[in-house]
């Protein structure tokens, strides 16, 4: 296993000194990931039953989305020392000592513990705590532990990013229930295929770094059969809000449609084995999968618009 040690004096002073502009610092927070968790919280937020004032929703859309910036932004901190020897991860930040590792460590905190009380002292405490415990979980139980010791670290991990949803509908009720576990579990049963299709492509990278991604720990024929096992539980999570009264007869159907376009996808991954069609149904399914995901959510909003006629019901 790769030394979790991280030494950045020579890649920094190779570099420069740290202190980087504003883009330097927004790309710190994972933006691409950061605009997935507010969009899903903000699904979560809009499905909640309950008067919805703006203000809740602007402050509390804020604060989930600084609170998962600051958790990327201490990932990238802890994983520096190997994204520096990757090519997909090479040009961030810290790696290319735009940014130290100290203010970037100290850049996450901030954001970290000013989104928690702005959410508990805006919003209620529930979701603030919520939010907490799932900025903690991914930088203590996934990046500090799981990432570089099990191949289990995704099917665990990926909790962490399942949370939003459940987050945004706290944020309004004070609470959590089935229908916001049932959103959770769909992202949750999401993240193993979505990342091990990139990890089938990115396996050499991972292998070189020491990272025991599921392709590099059990091969690439054990990571396609999971992929096609988890596919089809995926697919079949995403069909419960129809079950559960969180959503309709059209959902089931756009639901169950797409949810067979996406085992197509991870039957492809299953049958190439070898060379660039191989790495090229990867890629296919870790790119539909990403748009998968968003045409649910956005499914679910929609249709949650369409049951209200005019729009939901604001609290003035």
């Amino acid at each position: 296993m790769a030394d979790v040690g991280i030494d950045f004096s020579q890649e920094t002073d190779a570099v420069g000194g740290g202190l980087g502009n504003a883009h330097d610092f927004f790309e710190l927070m994972k933006p691409r990931v950061m605009s997935l968790v507010i969009f899903t919280a903000f699904v979560g937020l809009m499905l909640a039953p309950g008067p919805l004032h703006p203000v809740l929703v602007a402050t509390a859309l804020l604060a989930i989305a600084v609170g998962a910036g600051a958790a990327g932004a201490l990932n990238m901190w802890y994983d520096a020392d190997i994204d520096f020897r990757m090519r997909r991860t090479a040009r961030r930040p810290i790696p290319t000592g735009r940014i130290t590792p100290g203010e970037a460590l100290s850049f996450g905190t901030v954001l970290a513990v000013g989104s928690v009380i702005v959410l508990g002292l805006l919003v209620n405490w529930f979701a603030g705590a919520l939010l907490a415990f799932t900025i903690c979980f991914y930088l203590f139980v996934y990046t500090m532990w799981l990432k570089r010791r099990t191949p289990q670290n995704i099917v665990i991990g990926g909790a962490a990013g399942a949370f939003p949803p459940m987050i945004g509908w706290a944020a309004v009720t004070g609470s959590v229930s089935i229908e916001s576990a049932v959103l959770f579990l769909i992202i949750f049963l999401w993240t193993p295929p979505h990342f091990w299709a990139l990890s089938l492509y990115r396996m050499n990278e991972y292998k070189d770094v020491g990272v025991p991604m599921l392709p590099v720990v059990a091969g690439v024929d054990a990571t396609r059969r999971q992929i096609l096992l988890y596919s089809f539980v995926y697919v079949a999570a995403t069909l419960a809000p129809s079950f559960i009264g969180l959503a309709g007869e059209g959902y089931l159907l756009f639901a169950a449609i797409s949810g067979g376009i996406f085992i197509l996808f991870a039957i492809e991954t299953f049958r190439r084995r070898d060379g660039k069609r191989a790495d090229k149904s990867a890629k296919n399914l870790f790119a539909f999968s990403i748009l998968h995901l968003f045409l649910i959510f956005s499914v679910l909003l929609i249709e949650k618009k369409l049951e209200f006629g005019s729009g939901w019901t604001f609290l003035w």
